[in-house]
């Protein structure tokens, strides 16, 4: 591990309050893999659930295809049940989970092998989740069903979890809304402004700068 890249979230001040600030650590690796770096689109993320943290205590909490994990670290800072996964064929991306983890002294969440669109006993073995979170997973056009063929799984155990995404917007080519109606799903677009998103620099980093990234939550069709 190279070192450690620091964020640190801020509520803003009022009336006889500071506002409260929370401090997470992500490791820096140099790495082929594009998991291994903090992307735009990961801080957006984390930003929706600091936005959200009251909401968030002793929420069960899946995030696919975490590489460095800053949503989920980030979520269980304040105080989710979370499980963070990636591929089961990629060691050294859970490798990295785990130094996420120990860099925040979250020794109580658990680091598993997912492979999307694979049923695996890991996979089976899950609890029903409240949340699955997914930053820039949505890149590869290739891999889009195999992750909507997890998340619908996962939906089965619980019709009224729901997906938090995040994506960076590449081409004008693709859109997700198509795949959702496949999958008996529903988005609803959240507007980044109003999560205090919509600036070039968040938790006092670079990120995200003048990237195009979209929020979405997901759920079931007929889950409301």
């Amino acid at each position: 591990m190279a070192g450690a890249q620091l964020f640190r979230f801020r509520e803003k001040p009022g009336p006889g309050t500071h506002g409260a600030v929370l401090e997470v650590r992500i490791p820096q690796v140099l790495h082929v893999q594009y998991g291994m770096y903090v992307w735009p689109c990961a801080v957006v993320l984390a930003q929706y659930l600091w936005f959200h943290r009251r909401a968030l205590p002793g929420k069960a909490i899946l995030e696919i295809g975490a590489g460095v994990s800053l949503p989920g670290i980030l979520a269980a800072k304040c105080g989710a049940k979370v499980i963070l996964s990636d591929s089961s064929e990629l060691p050294h991306c859970l490798d990295i989970c785990r130094q996420s983890c120990q860099l925040n002294n979250l020794s109580q969440v658990q680091v598993l092998g997912l492979t999307w669109g694979h049923i695996t006993k890991d996979l089976l073995s899950l609890p029903p989740q409240d949340i699955i979170l997914a930053s820039d997973v949505f890149f590869e056009p290739e891999d889009f069903e195999s992750i909507l063929a997890t998340v619908y799984f996962l939906m089965q155990r619980n019709p009224k979890v729901q997906f938090w995404s995040t994506y960076q917007v590449r081409s004008a080519d693709w859109s997700l809304e198509g795949l959702l109606y496949k999958w008996d799903m529903k988005c609803v677009h959240i507007p980044l402004e109003s999560f205090d998103a919509d600036k070039e620099n968040i938790a006092e980093s670079t990120l995200p700068g003048r990237h195009t990234v979209e929020m979405l939550v997901v759920f079931a069709k007929n889950s409301f």
